[in-house]
């Protein structure tokens, strides 16, 4: 098939048409920007999607990443306020806001924004004590952070989040920290058991005295219960000497041989339980404890004589002590006088 100047002529349009069409034609992925250069001037930013250029005035000048990037800082020695030197490393997040000053603000961007880092770390690193920079962590972020966004900000560039990694002191001096922090640690061990120490004595001393406080007032409570029962055993012993006085002095010879008889048997009582009494020989029959009753109450009519008793009542009469048993025991002396016979007395 032959081919006429006119179909040549056609052909080479449409072909023409259809290079200029995919000339013009841009895709812009999503996360990227691109610039776009009119004979090398920057004119506009194509967004994601499909865009239209004019083929052969326009072109694309730079591509840029506008999603998160992360930079490795890498290790560098930093001197301190105090002379020590620390080897240190840092990640730092950085995000391009604006695609025609990030590409044409900067020449390099991420070699810009790496030495802009290393070199904010040395200042504020070495504008700090070394106990201060092991210990402050998150201010020395926050210090990297600000000021290095302030320095990129004519670039386009958000600096989100500058981290330091990783703080290595020599390893002399590693030791000698060890040795400090161990010293620290017995120091506050050795004041904390002083301070026990202290502590459990003050309080054996306050139950101490609180023991004695409360032994001091049983005692005093004792003593006055003690007293107190001792003043009702009084009264009461008081009362009944009394009532027996009354009753002698109105002639009532039962009642001292009641209280005689009452005497008698407590004296009998103490002197059998005594601890060093080993061998008492003593009267101990009724009949020697009723003659020696009947013998105080002749003596009490000798003293009160008939007054008290009545015409038609006799006075009792003590009957005669009978003779004791034999014993296998030795008897009693009878030069030795009875003090509970009158008979032997007379």
């Amino acid at each position: 098939m032959l081919f006429g100047g006119f179909d040549i002529v056609v052909i080479v349009l449409v072909i023409f048409v259809i290079l200029v069409l995919f000339a013009g034609i841009k895709t812009v992925p999503q996360g990227y920007r691109y610039t776009i250069e009119r004979f090398g001037r920057y004119t506009r930013t194509l967004e994601p999607g499909l865009n239209l250029i004019t083929p052969f005035i326009e072109r694309v000048g730079a591509k840029l990443n506008v999603m998160e990037q992360v930079l490795n800082v890498p290790t560098q020695e930093v001197i301190t306020k105090d002379n020590a030197s620390v080897s240190a490393d840092a990640v730092s997040f950085y995000q391009v806001l604006n695609a025609a000053q990030a590409a044409y603000q900067v020449s390099n961007l991420e070699n810009a924004i790496l030495n802009l880092t290393m070199t904010n770390i040395r200042s504020v690193m070495g504008s700090m004590d070394l106990d201060e920079l092991l210990s402050n962590r998150d201010a020395i972020n926050d210090r990297l952070l600000r000021v290095v966004d302030e320095a990129v900000h004519p670039w386009g560039i958000k600096v989100t989040r500058v981290e330091i990694k990783d703080i290595q002191p020599p390893r002399d001096l590693v030791d000698a920290m060890a040795r400090q922090m161990k010293a620290e640690r017995e120091k506050r061990a050795q004041v904390l058991e002083a301070e026990g120490s202290r502590n459990a004595q003050i309080l054996r001393a306050e139950g101490a005295k609180q023991s004695a406080i409360l032994q001091a007032e049983g005692q005093r409570e004792a003593a006055f219960r003690n007293a107190e029962a001792r003043e009702r055993l009084a009264e009461a012993e008081a009362k009944a000497t009394k009532m027996v006085s009354e009753a002698i002095a109105a002639g009532d010879i039962q009642a001292i041989n009641y209280f005689v008889a009452q005497k008698y048997t407590e004296a009998l009582t103490s002197i059998g339980s005594a601890p060093n009494s080993k061998i008492v020989m003593m009267p101990m029959e009724a009949s020697s404890i009723l003659s020696s009753l009947g013998g105080i109450g002749a003596i009490a009519r000798e003293v009160f004589g008939d007054a008290g008793n009545s015409p038609s009542t006799p006075l009792p009469v003590p009957p005669r002590p009978r003779a004791a048993p034999a014993r296998s025991t030795p008897p009693i002396n009878p030069s030795t006088p009875n003090p509970f016979n009158p008979e032997q007395e007379r």
